[in-house]
């Protein structure tokens, strides 16, 4: 393997700075860190195509160019938005001509705690209330939703990647000591975020709804002074106990079939699907649009 061959620089002297043109191609490059993405190493070969512009400008001997890329075609794997943090910190040990080991040994390192701090800032963070705000947009019919959507996400995930490419870089080392000392406080934090944003979209666009109304004698209509039949709400009883209780009730169940009984998503959208359906049919759920439930039953009673 790779990682147990014997790789040294044979030029040892500092090479020069790398100009912000060519820190700005890396950062562009970076987005297709999964490109060629394989079970063996990764992102590998996306990592290195994406620091190549760096490594040649650095390594002007083709020796060491050739050692370069091979220590860099090493498994490699990392959150694929802040990917740049490591490239600025291993291109400033490159630059610098640091021993091979010490720059293998600083990009594992760097990368690993990268995964959970991006998950918390992008997937239960970002996306989700992004996505939030913009669906909303768009299932009201504006075109502007997804077009801001896309200007949001795309638009934070470049900024953060061309601040921590310059950053990284003119810190080297000093910038994994930085981020990791407040990274477990950080990512515990944003993961808290992510998971309240969650649970408004799960109560906001899964509102569920019980449309049963059991008879309940007779009453005077207030208005015509006619005695007219009375029927209980049972969707207004649980609101009065408890609002989105239902979709509260789904969303436990799924994580109790998922972390308990080891289900995959899979099988709970298909048992989702299949209460939808079954649910529909018996008037268990409300409907709009005028829906009538293909099994008579004393509570399919319209409000």
């Amino acid at each position: 393997m790779e990682s147990n061959k014997v790789l040294a620089y044979v030029d040892t002297t500092p090479a020069k700075p790398l100009d912000r043109s060519t820190l700005n191609k890396m950062v562009w490059r970076s987005l297709n860190l999964q490109a060629a993405f394989n079970y063996e190493r990764m992102q590998a070969a996306g990592w290195l195509w994406s620091i190549l512009p760096g490594l040649e400008k650095i390594h002007t001997n083709k020796d060491d160019l050739s050692t370069s890329m091979t220590h860099n075609m090493e498994f490699f794997n990392t959150h694929p938005f802040l990917v740049t943090f490591v490239m600025g910190i291993v291109l400033s040990l490159e630059q610098q001509k640091a021993d091979v080991n010490s720059i293998r040994a600083v990009r594992t390192a760097a990368m690993g705690p990268l995964g959970g701090i991006g998950d918390a800032l992008f997937w239960f963070t970002l996306v989700p209330i992004t996505a939030g705000i913009t669906a909303n947009m768009a299932i009201s019919g504006s075109i502007v939703g997804p077009i801001l959507y896309f200007i949001i996400t795309f638009g934070v995930e470049m900024a953060l990647r061309y601040w921590l490419m310059y950053w990284s870089y003119d810190l080297g080392t000093r910038a994994i000591e930085i981020l990791t000392k407040n990274a477990r406080e950080f990512t515990h934090a944003a993961s808290l975020l992510g998971v309240f944003i969650v649970g408004a979209l799960t109560c906001n666009y899964g509102a569920t709804s019980l449309g049963m109304m059991i008879p309940n004698g007779t009453k005077i209509d207030p208005k015509t002074k006619e005695s007219v039949a009375n029927f209980i709400d049972i969707q207004a009883l649980l609101n009065g106990i408890l609002p989105a209780l239902i979709p509260l009730a789904l969303t436990l169940m799924c994580y109790t079939l998922i972390k308990k009984k080891k289900w995959s998503p899979t099988k709970c959208i298909f048992l989702l699907l299949i209460i939808g359906v079954v649910g529909c049919a018996l008037g268990i759920w409300a409907v709009s649009g005028g829906y009538k439930p293909l099994v008579p039953v004393p509570w399919t009673v319209s409000k």
